[in-house]
């Protein structure tokens, strides 16, 4: 009677075999240092935090890579164009500027025609995301496994301020009608930290100019079939009082938009 081995499940290969991979190329930063990381920071009325947090964008570990640090002022009124002025000449950084207000999907997307790196990482300007875990984030894609990562605010045991309870319940309940629409698993749709190998961002036809840019870029990414990750971030979010932006009317329209950009707009690539 012939004895056969059993063959490890499927299971078991996925978990295994990527970690042991993570592990090796994630210390070999050398081949890294040709390769640049293009940071594109919509920025609208933050002159009480954009410094602070060029700053930690700026200390931010990633990879050894080189830094593009785009900015995109949405045409504020509160003094930021007179803070990043003095950042317009510096080596390194692209400052750009809105003669009107236009919103943060059209800041992003002035933002990418000026990219020039090889990932692509959004980072807003309010410090309610921490550039400490760029590597984290990056992590996927360096070492092979992901052509995009989600940071999400909701798949991670790391500090959070507790803050709005119909927030997360409308976070979640986008995320989960964009899912249906994707056949996604995500559990954080709405992040601002996303990034992509450039050559993805740069395929895709965006035209959404405030926040429903957001499921615009989910429903589009879906469609080109890469390799997605999620990585549990940290999240220090804000009140209203402190300078929030994002409300009711923008939860309205991003579900118009997941409707939109998965049933009636199917146009993804420029």
């Amino acid at each position: 009677m012939a004895i056969t081995k059993k063959k490890p499940s499927s299971k078991t290969i996925l978990k295994k075999a990527p970690k042991a991979k993570l592990i090796n190329k994630s210390k070999n930063k050398k081949s890294n240092t040709k390769k640049i990381l293009s940071i594109v920071i919509p920025v609208y009325n933050e002159k009480n935090t954009v410094e602070n947090l060029i700053s930690a964008v700026l200390k931010a570990k990633s990879f050894n890579m080189r830094k593009q640090i785009i900015i995109v002022d949405d045409c504020s009124k509160d003094g930021t164009s007179r803070v990043l002025s003095k950042y317009k000449k510096k080596n390194g950084f692209t400052v750009l500027k809105h003669k009107i207000n236009m919103g943060k999907g059209a800041a992003l997307q002035t933002g990418f025609k000026h990219v020039s790196g090889d990932i692509v990482l959004i980072q807003d300007a309010d410090l309610e995301y921490n550039p400490d875990e760029y590597e984290e984030l990056l992590l996927p894609i360096i070492d092979g496994h992901a052509d995009v990562v989600y940071g999400s605010r909701f798949k991670s045991g790391k500090a959070h301020r507790v803050l709005f309870y119909w927030h997360t319940v409308a976070n979640k309940m986008l995320t989960g009608l964009s899912n249906m629409f994707t056949n996604l698993n995500l559990t954080d749709m709405e992040t601002c930290y996303k990034v992509f190998k450039a050559e993805i961002i740069k395929k895709i036809y965006l035209e959404q100019n405030r926040f429903g840019i957001e499921p615009e870029m989910t429903a589009k990414i879906s469609r080109m079939k890469v390799r997605i990750y999620e990585v549990g971030i940290s999240y220090s979010g804000r009140e209203y009082s402190e300078g929030k932006k994002i409300g009711f009317k923008d939860a309205i329209a991003a579900v118009w938009c997941i409707l939109k950009y998965n049933i009636f707009k199917k146009k993804y690539l420029k």
